[in-house]
């Protein structure tokens, strides 16, 4: 007996649409990106849904139906990003460390005891040119005018810190 005799062609495209619907929202799940797959596949869903439901109710069990296969689905896609080959692609397992030379920040360490001249009045942040370089520099709180003889007292990532030299 030949199969195709008992079942309808809307009710084979209907399915092609429905399993290829899924096939692409899972597909997105799996490699997020620019979401065509899943967009494709949420309409392809749309249009089985709307072939194959005859009422209102037969339209919300269906959706009904996709939803937990999808939940199911979802559940097994975070469990890989937790732990299986989805970590290994979405989480970064290596890392940058001063040890291997790499700083995140321009080191101004340099700079430390070196003595300049204020710019700008210091409130306390500002612009002194120190050896030779313009740099932001920050007051130990007090203000210090233009002009005015600093030296660089502290220095953390590129915040440096100044104080003035009394003559």
């Amino acid at each position: 007996m030949d199969l195709l005799g008992f079942i309808d062609h809307i009710t084979i495209i209907s399915a092609l649409f429905f399993i290829f619907g899924l096939v692409l929202i899972v597909v997105e799940m799996f490699y997020p990106g620019f979401g065509a797959p899943g967009t494709i596949g949420v309409i392809l869903l749309f249009f089985a849904v709307s072939m194959t439901a005859k009422t209102v109710l037969e339209a919300l069990v269906l959706v009904g139906i996709i939803l937990v296969i999808l939940g199911i689905v979802l559940k097994m896609v975070l469990q890989s990003a937790k732990e299986g080959r989805l970590a290994k692609t979405l989480v970064l397992s290596e890392s940058l460390r001063k040890e291997s030379g790499f700083s995140g920040t321009e080191d101004l360490r340099e700079y430390l005891g070196e003595e300049g001249i204020a710019l700008t009045p210091l409130r306390p942040a500002g612009i002194a040119e120190i050896n030779g370089a313009k740099l932001d520099v920050v007051s130990e709180g007090e203000f210090i005018e233009k002009g005015r003889k600093v030296t660089v007292i502290k220095t953390e990532g590129r915040r440096v810190v100044v104080r003035e030299i009394r003559e």
